[in-house]
């Protein structure tokens, strides 16, 4: 498994993430064999958030690895606050509290690294701020960014906060690329060219923010997978043609694709099935070559200009 260096460099992490939303109903034995087996594999950065499972996710994590001072090194721990039963909150105090909540759960005295989970319309930059400082004074976290925030928003906080945001997750797949779409369709009248986002994938880039891409191999929004799915021959029979060529799985080849953007985006896997994870992380060896990229991109159903 190769590293990156996230945000301006200051975590060395595996180019793939697993992340922990799923494991919940998981058993002791059945999670500890998942999290090993990713280790394993060279994966070192989990992620997860205080509302996967209702918390539960965190605690089975936890009991999973048998938490200890000398296994807690072994790996990165993410996690995500601000989603509430019905609002979002950025507030001092639900920051402050949701740690020590993620803390409690997951049986250690420090978070890698926090990130406010979706936008608050309702956010107070300056509560935040106070909530980052406070928590990386007592230790409690090392270091901070920002899930499916546009560039502004992010404008906004580091105008307040003292810290680096360093990592935006966002939502990306072969089949939801407008992040790259508006990019690639400048200044033409048709739907593609739509910037949504405000360009937030240069913005990540000029600013040494690291981009996780949430849901790799979903469509739609939770619709379902785009990997071996009659609503997508084309694009199937490109990768399943690549994936024989390069000797892998297809969700090494969807992974793939990812990982071949100069970015250095770093995907989050989502599954808790082993094997699949043996899978996936095969694509940290496959390098796709550029034309082979815009092939899977234009089977995607996607038009150059």
């Amino acid at each position: 498994m190769k590293n990156i260096k996230i945000g301006q460099g200051a975590i060395n992490a595996s180019e793939i993430s697993l992340g922990c939303m799923r494991i919940s109903d998981m058993s002791k034995k059945e999670a500890s064999t998942l999290i090993h087996t990713a280790l394993e594999e060279g994966i070192n950065f989990f992620d997860h958030a205080d509302i996967y499972g209702g918390g539960r996710s965190e605690e089975v994590f936890a009991e999973a690895v048998d938490m200890s001072p000398s296994i807690r090194e072994k790996f990165i721990l993410q996690t995500k606050c601000g989603i509430r039963q019905g609002f979002f909150d950025f507030s001092k105090d639900h920051i402050l509290e949701a740690v020590d909540g993620s803390l409690k759960r997951l049986k250690t005295d420090y978070i890698d690294v926090l990130l406010l989970h979706r936008p608050d319309a309702l956010v107070e930059p300056e509560e935040v701020a106070e909530a980052f400082t406070l928590l990386q004074e007592s230790g409690k976290v090392k270091y901070f960014g920002v899930s499916n925030q546009n560039p502004m928003q992010i404008e906004l906080l580091r105008k307040y906060v003292k810290q680096d945001l360093m990592i935006n997750q966002l939502q990306l797949s072969i089949t939801n690329t407008t992040m790259i779409d508006a990019g690639l369709n400048v200044n033409m009248e048709i739907e593609p060219s739509v910037n949504r986002d405000g360009s937030i994938l240069d913005y990540c880039r000029l600013n040494d923010i690291t981009i996780q891409a949430w849901s790799p191999f979903q469509y739609g929004f939770f619709e379902g997978v785009f990997l071996d799915n009659d609503k997508f021959p084309e694009l199937n029979a490109k990768i399943d043609e690549l994936s024989e060529k390069y000797g892998v799985a297809n969700t090494a080849i969807a992974i793939a694709w990812i990982l071949r953007h100069p970015a250095r985006i770093q995907p989050i896997l989502g599954t808790t099935n082993v094997q699949r994870v043996k899978d996936i992380c095969k694509a940290s060896d496959v390098h796709l070559t550029r034309e082979e990229w815009y092939e899977i991109y234009r089977a995607a159903g996607n038009k150059l200009p």
